[in-house]
This record gives C-alpha cells, structure tokens and sequence, in this order.
C-alpha cells in the first residue's frame, strides 16, 4: 500500500496506493465532515488536485445514517467525489460534541448534539460505520484523552486504545477471511499524552498488531507546541518506516512543516477550511484578514505567489466586499484558495524531499513569514 521513495534527513516522500487514487505524501486531507468539504462541491477538489478528502465517522453515522450510504455502496457514490477517503474513529467528536459522555472498557455512550438521542460507540461499531462508508483508510477507536492530565489517567487511556485497537483489528480480519473489506485499509492510532514512556509503550504494543499503518492521535488538545514537537519527535523512531504515518487533526503551516520534519506523512485539519469562513486567509507570507477595511480598495490578489483559481481572477477588494456583504460566494472561494495553499505547499514540501534539498525548503518557507523565528528541533 505505502512506497517510502526518499528520506531527507527524518523528512520522507511516499506514495499510497488506495482502491480510489494514489496519493503522493506528504499529504494534506481536507475535512469533509458531513461528507463534503463545506462550501465546496466533488469538482471543486478536483481542480484544486485533492486525490484524498477525511469523511467524519460520527457525523455521518447520525446524519444521514448507515443504511444510506449502504445504498449508495459508499460515501464515494453518494458525494460524487471519485479520490478517496479517510475516515476518523468518531471517538474523537462523541467525546466533544455529544452530550452525556461516559467512557467504559467497553466503548462511549455519549447524545447525540443533533436530537438528543442516545448512541453507544464500540469498536466494531466504529469499524461497521466506515466499512458502510467504503472507506479507503479506517481508523480504530482510541481512548482519547484531553491534556494536561495525570500520568496514571494516560496510562489507562494508553491500555483501552491498545485494548480497542486489538479488537478493532480481529474484527476487521474476520471480515477479510469472509471475502469482505478488502479493499479498506485499517490504521491504528498512538495515544500517551505528551508522555515520552506512554507514547513508546502504546507505539509499541500497537506495531505488533500490524496494522497498515499508524496514526499519532491526542495532540494539539492543550499542550504547546513545543510539546507537540518533541512528542512526535520521540514517537516517530518507534513506528515502522515501511508504514504511512498520520498526524490527527493538525494544524498550521508552520505545524504541518514541523511535522514533516519529524518523520510525518499525513495531515488532516479543519483550520483552512474554519479560517476561510471566518476571514482568515493563507499567504506564503502569513495570514491575513480579508475583513480588515485595509482591503476595501485592494486590487493584488489573496497571494500573488499563488495560482488557484480565487487569485488568478479575483482581488482582495473584491473578496473582503463579498465577506462584508456577506455572500455565500465567498466562503467557495476563500475555500478554494485555503485549501489550494495547504494542496501547494504539501507539494512543494514533497519536490524538496525528492531532490534532497528539505532544510533549504524550510528555511525558506520561514523566511518568507512575517515571523522569522525557526523553531529549533527537538
């Protein structure tokens, strides 16, 4: 499934080799949380060249149901996007979203936010929810937990994700040995907090399952990002390097780059998407707020280093107008351009990788933001 191609001090190039495209990685996921991302439709992430797009378990599980994309043979079908898909867990949104939360050796019991009613999360459940998704990749259920918290509470989250996780993966090869999912590929998910023993112990245990591959999961919930970086630093050297590596739910260029730099291949994040909406928008060098009346009579484009559709034909008067006026036009084509500058820089990252020049590439990337601080590696 996974093809290390090149290695670049711990930065790698890849490529994955999915039942619906072949990804190259690094690789940036958009979130498409109610089976699209919001405001863009299944040809919009084809022009922008996004050959794997992140399904949201829990959402779809409760809106619009199993049976549904069962009909449809999948979410594939059903969003008329033809790449491919990755789907979460759900723990992670019935621990956040859903009301009346209770954990248990045995799966989560949470509300759902939509109507109230009451839903019981396993591990095989989470499975059977994303096989009806048709999933590319599948993720296991993890016990997340939040930080900071004690060591003895990571520790009892580190011991029911690898529980989960060994339940998780001897449902899914009973599915196999039944002619089924064949073509859904199982990733499990590293737990531990920012502790170093933890996050070597769950890395560990789950690598001897041999999963396809293998996620870092609990970061980015309260620890800096100093801590985040040390933490993946640490972990990476456990987990195999013929396997694809996915960080969860980060982050900022500036997190995607230092991810990169530390031996990740996969991302997922709604920040592009979240941020556009909000009138927050990507340059290469930095943010910028399209709401801010600076913009009024500006004719640039968002970013002139950039050539997604949004910056060859509209400006940023014309973008922070339409924010003002609130038109739904707006969120299609902040989006584009958010999404178009996370597709191009996992790109560019990518081509440095390939032709050995990784630490020029971040170098520049750094001196071209507004800060030029880079952080040191850890």
């Amino acid at each position: 499934m996974f093809k290390l191609l090149r290695v670049d001090g711990n930065a790698r190039a890849g490529v994955l080799h999915l039942a619906h495209s072949v990804v190259q990685t690094p690789v940036f996921m958009p979130v498409g949380t109610q089976a699209c991302v919001k405001s863009l439709d299944a040809n919009d992430l084809e022009m922008l060249g996004a050959n794997i797009v992140l399904a949201n378990t829990y959402h779809t599980y409760l809106r619009p149901g199993i049976e549904v994309l069962k009909t449809f043979g999948g979410v594939h079908s059903f969003s008329g996007f033809g790449g491919s898909f990755l789907s979460d867990s759900g723990g992670f949104q019935a621990f956040s979203l859903g009301g009346n939360v209770k954990k248990t050796e045995q799966g989560i019991w949470f509300s759902s936010h939509l109507d109230g009613s009451k839903h019981f999360f396993t591990p095989e459940l989470a499975l059977d929810i994303q096989y009806a998704l048709n999933s590319d990749i599948m993720m296991v259920l993890d016990d997340l937990i939040a930080l900071p918290a004690t060591k003895d509470n990571v520790a009892k989250s580190v011991a029911v994700t690898t529980q989960w996780a060994k339940q998780s993966i001897a449902y899914h090869l009973h599915k196999q040995s039944k002619g089924e999912a064949q073509s859904n590929r199982l990733f499990g998910i590293v737990q531990g907090g920012i502790d170093k023993d933890l996050r070597a112990i769950s890395a560990q245990e789950l690598t001897a399952l041999n999963f396809d591959g293998y996620a870092l999961g609990g970061l980015a919930v309260g620890e800096s990002a100093e801590e985040m970086y040390g933490t993946i630093a640490h972990t990476t050297p456990f987990l195999p390097e013929s396997k694809p590596r996915y960080l969860m739910g980060v982050g900022t260029p500036e997190n995607l780059i230092e991810a990169i730099d530390r031996g990740i291949d996969m991302f997922d994040c709604v920040m592009p998407s979240r941020n556009a909406r909000n009138g927050t928008l990507f340059t290469h060098s930095g943010k910028i707020n399209i709401k801010n009346s600076r913009y009024k009579f500006d004719h640039t484009p968002i970013d002139s280093a950039c050539l997604c559709y949004t910056c060859s034909r509209y400006s940023r008067a014309y973008l922070h107008h339409l924010f003002r006026a609130q038109e739904l036009t707006y969120y299609r084509l902040a989006t584009l351009h958010n999404i178009g500058y996370y597709l191009t820089l996992m790109r560019a990252a990518r081509i440095a990788i390939m032709q050995g020049v990784w630490q020029d590439f971040k170098r520049q990337f750094y001196s071209q933001r507004v800060s030029n601080e880079i952080p040191s590696n850890q």
